[in-house]
């Protein structure tokens, strides 16, 4: 099949589109199809492909100065070309310059369009436009994609939410649901210390940025995301999907506190979390061993230390991860030396 993909971003412009599209394309191609990409050019920086990569002259965006906006003197050239070429399918990736060349094209030749919805526009537009009421941006984002996409034969959408999102739009036109996979490959051979080391990326310092935005706007899907940040750029472990369930949860519960804090920073919290985990799971039981020998005559007083440093709910004052049941004996036998005449502390600090 010779398919001809049309965008107006590519790379060196990394975005969600651009890597989209050059996983479907090189893919393609290894299995064996054509595959031509018209997109605009970025200058010097420019990059080349396996596949045909035609870059058309583009002028900068004033309000968004990492894109670029193909002229309109270049598409009246190439259009010509590109309809006399034999393609069996336009894929529209963008829905300006290039849905504009892709619909006239098909026009002109007869050739099915189809294009891929990447990007939920109503919520986008705005960081783009914030100098404009974010109601009206809103309303002529839905308007927009209706007429857009009942311009095209057949739509391509990343995820099942997005195909409600259209859904809701009134749209009707044939849709697909088709998610953009990764190469796990591109992903082996990193060095997490080294990046971090290079980049000047301090953990604890994003983990309390992090921190402070999550108690700024503790939504859940905002959470999700920032906490998947921060464990991305603090482990070099691969975390699993629980450990990741379980950051989400503490980060939700804590979200009045959660700036005292780095969140997630520490591996000694994540073996804590899965414990507590396997704990509330009834899976295994809670075993509260015996003081150590050294601490067989510590004071009331110094046993609520102990305690508090492996257990306490106040962020500030647990330090010590991973010695949970050890913290319980402390409390339980600052309790019991309370009970017996230890005044070192009160009644309401044991």
């Amino acid at each position: 099949m010779r398919i001809l993909m049309l965008s107006d971003v590519y790379f060196p412009r990394v975005n969600g589109v651009s890597a989209s599209m050059r996983t479907f394309a090189r893919d393609l191609v290894r299995r064996g199809h054509e595959v031509t990409v018209v997109a605009p050019s970025y200058g010097p920086e420019d990059q080349t492909e396996a596949f045909e990569l035609i870059r058309l002259p583009s002028r900068r965006i004033f309000f968004d100065p990492e894109d670029r906006l193909i002229k309109s003197s270049a598409l009246r050239q190439v259009l010509p070309q590109l309809q006399a070429r034999s393609f069996d399918v336009i894929h529209i990736q963008t829905p300006f310059r290039a849905h504009q060349l892709g619909t006239r094209l098909s026009r002109l030749t007869g050739i099915p369009t189809v294009e891929t919805y990447h990007t939920y526009f109503e919520q986008y537009v705005s960081h783009y436009l914030p100098w404009l009421p974010a109601g009206a941006l809103r309303s002529g984002a839905r308007w927009i994609s209706r007429r857009l996409c009942h311009g095209v034969d057949h739509l391509i959408v990343p995820t099942q939410q997005m195909l409600k999102v259209l859904d809701g739009y009134g749209i009707r036109t044939a849709s697909t649901v088709i998610p953009t996979g990764i190469h796990l490959d591109e992903f082996s051979g990193g060095d997490g210390a080294s990046f971090r080391d290079r980049h000047q990326i301090a953990v604890e310092q994003v983990a309390r940025n992090v921190a402070h935005a999550m108690a700024a706007d503790a939504t859940r899907r905002r959470v999700h995301g920032l906490i998947v940040f921060v464990l991305l750029v603090s482990f070099d472990e691969p975390l699993r999907k629980d450990d990741l369930l379980l950051f989400v949860d503490v980060a939700l519960t804590r979200a009045r506190c959660i700036d005292r804090r780095p969140l997630a920073c520490q591996r000694q919290e994540l073996a804590s979390l899965r414990r507590t985990a396997t704990l509330a799971a009834g899976t295994v039981a809670l075993a509260v061993p015996a003081l150590p020998t050294e601490w067989a005559h510590a004071t009331a007083a110094e046993l609520c230390r102990h305690a508090a440093a492996r257990i306490s709910p106040l962020p500030e004052e647990r330090t010590i991860h991973g010695e949970e049941a050890l913290g319980l004996a402390c409390a339980e036998a600052a309790v019991a030396r309370h009970a017996a005449g230890d005044d070192s502390v009160s009644t309401f600090e044991v």
